[in-house]
């Protein structure tokens, strides 16, 4: 008998606000609705990325497992700013918004 082993899709991703001064990083099963809640936040929400406008996707990788996810999470929640940008420039070099990309 075999073990069926269901496929995950886990993303951590970095958004910006509109002038890229502002970095956010997070992770998520779903991609596309949590760009979703970043766009459209409640109106008194004291999340970092609705007061730093935030929403903007300038980079994402993708993992099968929540575990390491959020393990690349919190590295890159560590990195200082010039690495993080060293990061975002090899995938995405003109810092474009990739939100109607995915």
């Amino acid at each position: 008998m075999s073990k069926v082993i269901a496929a995950h899709n886990y993303y951590i991703y970095i958004i910006t606000n509109k002038n890229k001064t502002v970095l956010y990083i997070g992770v998520t099963n779903n991609l596309v609705d949590r760009l979703y809640y970043h766009n459209n936040p409640e109106a008194h929400s004291k999340s970092f990325s609705h007061k730093y406008k935030c929403k903007y996707l300038i980079y994402f990788e993708h993992f099968l497992d929540i575990e390491t996810a959020i393990t690349r999470e919190k590295q890159l929640k560590k990195w200082n700013r010039s690495k993080k940008e060293v990061l975002i420039n090899l995938q995405n070099p003109n810092w474009d918004f990739l939100n109607d990309t995915i």
